[in-house]
């Protein structure tokens, strides 16, 4: 999501609760998701009570109490725990505070999967199926269609990726599908691709060939790409025959285009330099 003042700084102080909590040995990242997944669900279809909680004029405790009043017995303590500080926070509008409790679930899917020693698949999945979908449009209408119900929808994610896909994957791409709250599907793949990322510190490097990569043009291009940015990064692939010049290169805004012996004694040189 992109939040800004009062609700950036909220979402930042939840995010480090999360990693607090998950970081426990003892906790379950993955029914936490599935408690705040819940209560995503009921702060966006309840507006008026969403509004309450996120209501400037009254003090932060008050609205604490009521969160935890409401959700008592119906999601775990920890969960509850991380939704009474949510509302205590301020928020620059009341659907911040929804589109943040969602981000949270799909961080401690993600932790889940990371230490099942899974994430890197599923970041890949999430990569697969997002191109999938670009190239079919047929399936991109029935995963949006509007007429057709949430649960139907749902299923059409779970015969496409079930026993196909991690588990992980699965929920949180049939999470975007049932309720995409105002997003497109590309969209949402790709925010969950670059929370998946951030779970290991890496940036995303989106890489299209005119032929598949070598296993070392993989780890040259990544080693190479990691030493210009200054971080990890993890290469989704891509082949595409007719990409000019034998390689694309997206990461964030910039793009490079180039030959692969090109680009990398170009980025040599410039680190040399």
């Amino acid at each position: 999501m992109t939040a800004h003042g009062a609700s950036r700084e909220a979402l930042a102080t939840a995010r480090e609760r999360l990693d607090a909590l998950t970081d426990s040995t003892s906790a379950d990242a993955k029914a936490l998701a599935g408690d705040l997944a819940a209560v995503t669900a009921l702060l966006d279809r309840e507006v008026s009570l969403r509004r309450v909680l996120t209501d400037p004029a009254q003090a932060g405790d008050a609205k604490a109490e009521l969160a935890t009043r409401l959700l008592g017995g119906q999601v775990s303590g920890p969960a509850a725990d991380l939704v009474a500080g949510l509302v205590r926070s301020r928020w620059s509008a009341s659907r911040d505070l929804v589109d943040s409790l969602e981000e949270l679930a799909n961080i401690a899917d993600l932790t889940a999967a990371q230490k099942r020693g899974e994430l890197d698949d599923v970041e890949d999945e999430l990569f697969r199926f997002g191109r999938i979908v670009a190239s079919n449009t047929e399936l991109r209408a029935a995963l949006t269609d509007k007429a057709a119900s949430a649960s139907a929808r749902g299923e059409l994610v779970r015969r496409l990726l079930g026993g196909r896909a991690m588990p992980t994957t699965e929920r949180l791409v049939e999470r975007l599908v049932t309720a995409p709250r105002g997003r497109s599907l590309e969209g949402g793949l790709e925010s969950l691709s670059k929370l998946a990322a951030e779970r290991r510190e890496r940036m995303v490097a989106v890489v299209t060939t005119a032929v598949p990569l070598s296993d070392p043009q993989k780890q040259r291009l990544g080693a190479t790409l990691a030493k210009l940015y200054g971080r990890q990064m993890h290469l989704n692939l891509d082949v595409d025959p007719e990409v000019l010049g034998g390689i694309k290169v997206q990461v964030g805004d910039e793009v490079i285009n180039g030959s692969i012996a090109d680009r990398i004694e170009e980025a040599s040189r410039r680190m040399a330099g």
